[in-house]
């Protein structure tokens, strides 16, 4: 019995792949279900792990190691970490009032299916027909560092190509947001030593 089967003679169609794809998309639908359920404020950053790494694995089942590993520098080693410090050193209650997150749960859930159906019609409407190409991988540099060198676009990996754009034409935005995150934590450190 073969993994690989084929959908159309155009598109490869792989089990094992598929079934990954399941077995992590039910475990971030039932960790991103826990974030906004549980009473507790470092339980719910906890399932906000599951739900990263959920998603860092779906990178690295698009054959985007470099993207994965940065969800996972980034947002789980830095932004989840940021923000339990920022909740022991704030002081906040860690377990919340009931009373404040029962009563409107019926306005909420409206909200979220209103804005699930608008999402699906959108997708739906602007890519319904399409299909992705057989190779998704990157394989030319970007243009605008193929430019600024004055040479021609070649073939290369996907780290390449992601960092060439980041370090090249994305370069001021990429400071400004460490910037940012440095200012961020400062001013949480600040705000939590008042005395």
């Amino acid at each position: 019995m073969t993994l690989l089967a084929t959908v159309n003679s155009d598109v490869p169609f792989n089990v094992a792949q598929n079934v990954g794809f399941g077995v992590i998309a039910v475990l971030m639908v039932t960790g991103a279900l826990r974030v906004v359920t549980t009473n507790n404020v470092v339980h719910a950053a906890l399932w906000l792990v599951l739900v990263l790494a959920g998603a860092a694995a779906q990178f690295i089942l698009l054959a985007a190691e470099f993207v994965a590993i940065t969800q996972v520098l980034v947002y789980i080693g830095a932004i989840v970490v940021l923000f339990l410090f920022g909740v022991m050193l704030t002081r906040a209650p860690i377990r919340g009032e009931a009373g404040l997150t029962r009563s409107n749960w019926f306005g909420g859930a409206l909200v979220g299916v209103l804005l699930l159906g608008l999402l699906s019609f959108t997708l739906l409407d602007t890519f319904g027909g399409d299909r992705l190409p057989a190779d998704t991988r990157l394989t030319l540099r970007p243009a605008a560092v193929s430019q600024a060198e004055g040479t021609e676009p070649t073939a290369g990996s996907n780290v390449g190509a992601v960092s060439d754009s980041i370090f090249s034409r994305y370069l001021i935005p990429f400071e400004a947001v460490s910037v940012l995150l440095t200012a961020a934590l400062i001013g949480a450190i600040v705000l939590a030593r008042k005395e």
